[in-house]
């Protein structure tokens, strides 16, 4: 029998692997676009854990497998024994025997890591306070749909994924948090060239970026000042500034964060075609400008919209 594949970290796959999840999404992506049906896995159940309220994790995932001819169980956090204190080991087995497939969005990372553990059949991260490897697959779906000069049109050929990742300079601007911490792993696990800016004491996971720079792939250059981060860059990625579970936190975290908004002044010391990432949802005027997100920069929108798509990619490659 073939071993589960199980997607906690972007490091759950390799580049070459991680290119062909990209080259499918983008695939599906022109399928969805001419309404052409493509249920590749019919009748797989697929459960949706949320222990973490969700918009477009729960949205994309029960449309994803709804079009590749699946089903979706939703669980919200009232909705299982999981709320009620029932061991995770115990809910994981119980489910594999249900489902095809788990995808959860929780809190601690170790929550996923054990529902891995004792789970039979795979396990997806939606989400956990250290990393949030799905949104960052359809943000590199967004740069290499951007770059690679289709303009929609599937009939020009597709460059090469990884080359066309590797061509450009990233930059990470705000709290280091799940966000900034996948795409550290983005830059070891892929070749990339990412500066972050984050404030004294609100510096990436430490184990995040050793591991993402023992690969020795990737540039990986973490400093407090935002103009350094992002000058002469080619991609500008933010989130907010108090993540789920951080509220308690937000005005002093508004103090630590002054200067660090993506304002027009700031995308200004950029490269001058540069694009703006947000994973949404969007505090506008902290971490990032009105002007910016509605600007010719923004590719937001897009980026959404190719989490249901990169999801396909990954729900293809993980289910049986």
């Amino acid at each position: 029998m073939e071993k589960k594949r199980d997607f906690l970290s972007l490091f759950d796959v390799s580049d070459v692997e991680l290119a062909q999840l990209l080259r499918r999404a983008e695939e599906l992506r022109f399928l969805r676009g001419r309404r052409e049906p493509h249920p590749t896995r019919p009748g797989r159940m697929l459960a949706l854990i949320f222990e973490k309220a969700s918009t477009r994790t729960r949205v994309s995932f029960e449309v994803a497998i709804a079009e590749l001819g699946g089903h979706a169980v939703v669980l919200g956090k009232n909705d299982s024994q999981l709320g009620r204190g029932e061991p995770i080991k115990d809910t994981a087995r119980v489910m594999a025997r249900y489902c095809h497939g788990i995808m959860v969005r929780t809190f601690g990372h170790e929550r996923v890591e054990e529902l891995a553990k004792y789970s039979s059949v795979p396990v997806l991260n939606g989400l956990t306070d250290l990393l949030h490897p799905c949104q960052v697959l359809a943000d590199l779906q967004t740069v290499y749909a951007h770059l690679a000069g289709r303009a929609g049109n599937p009939s020009v050929p597709a460059p090469d994924v990884l080359p066309v990742l590797r061509s450009v300079r990233y930059a990470w601007v705000g709290d280091g948090n799940n966000m900034a911490n996948t795409w550290i792993e983005a830059a070891g696990l892929l070749g990339l060239d990412l500066a972050l800016a984050c404030p004294k004491g609100y510096e990436p996971n430490p184990e995040v970026v050793a591991r993402a720079r023992g690969t020795a792939k990737g540039k990986i250059h973490i400093t407090a000042d935002p103009r350094e981060a992002v000058a002469g860059r080619h991609v500008l990625s933010t989130d907010v500034f108090a993540s789920m579970g951080k509220e308690d936190e937000a005005e002093t975290r508004r103090r630590a964060f002054a200067g660090y908004g993506l304002d027009g002044k700031l995308l200004a010391a950029a490269d001058p075609k540069a694009v703006v990432l947000h994973c949404l949802p969007a505090h506008r005027g902290e971490e990032i400008a009105d002007e910016v997100i509605e600007g010719p920069a923004s590719l937001v929108w897009q980026e959404a919209e190719n989490r249901l798509h990169a999801q396909k990619a990954l729900l293809e490659w993980i289910l049986p």
